[in-house]
């Protein structure tokens, strides 16, 4: 039996887009294809994509789940007992996380006024904002006005007001990396939208972000090998795409 690149964007919860993008790379070929060039994909097929989507789930970067996928000298076991014991380790700080939420939660019940370190606590040890770089960022940015006002609206927000603020860039960041991994240019309309939403987050919750100064924030994302780190451990080559995206954007605002 085997199913058509819709069924199994549906069954997987991806986009066709990406189905098709797997395909050209050499990640996930179909078994079969029809007289008229549609793809079919067999029970194997879903399989490997099942492997896949852990490996990206964890943050694995396509060419290094291809490579691992692709070894013959791995057994298919290895691969779910290396699964499970990254997927038990992610759990693990998930709950961490949970607690440090219901922690938050408690305190803004009781009128206990969070710490940085507390309110940052949801945002897990890969953020570059952590309170470990706040010397270094005041050092660099201090006597700006966009720190100031950083600062000023930072004091002011709520719990929830950082709850909201994480979904947002969860959200987004999850909508551009299918995007980067739908093989979109980083010069393109879709990713310069998204790139201005990026410009407007910052905008709406930090301090005003002016092209000109998105494209600093741009060019730091790649430059700065902790803020490459974050980007790109979404997805492979986001760093760079983004900052790309950001030029270009700032190109087309200001144009």
């Amino acid at each position: 039996m085997s199913y058509s690149v819709g069924q199994v964007a549906g069954f997987a919860g991806v986009t066709v887009r990406t189905l098709h993008h797997y395909d050209e790379i050499g990640l996930l070929v179909p078994s079969e294809r029809t007289h008229a060039g549609h793809r079919r994909y067999a029970d194997a097929d879903l399989d490997r994509l099942q492997q896949i989507l852990f490996y990206r789930e964890l943050g694995f970067p396509l060419d290094e789940v291809a490579a691992l996928l692709d070894d013959p000298e791995t057994d298919p076991r290895v691969h779910l007992r290396r699964q499970h014991d990254l997927l038990t380790a992610r759990i693990e700080k998930l709950q961490k996380m949970a607690a440090a939420v219901e922690h938050a939660m408690e305190a803004r019940t009781m009128g206990i006024n969070l710490t940085p370190e507390e309110r940052f606590e949801v945002f897990g040890d890969e953020d570059p904002f952590k309170e470990e770089y706040s010397e270094e960022a005041e050092q660099r940015w201090g006597d700006t006005e966009a720190w100031a006002e950083s600062q000023r609206r930072a004091a002011r927000y709520t719990k929830e007001d950082w709850k909201r603020m994480k979904a947002e860039v969860d959200g987004w960041g999850e909508r551009y990396v299918a995007l980067v991994a739908s093989g979109a240019p980083a010069t393109g309309e879709a990713a310069m939208d998204m790139a201005e939403e990026h410009r407007q987050h910052i905008s709406r919750w930090f301090y005003e972000c002016p092209p000109g100064m998105h494209r600093c924030l741009g060019a730091m994302y790649v430059a700065d090998e902790r803020f490459k780190a974050y980007y790109d451990a979404m997805g492979e080559g986001v760093a760079e795409h983004l900052s790309e995206s950001i030029a270009a954007n700032a190109d087309r605002q200001t144009a």
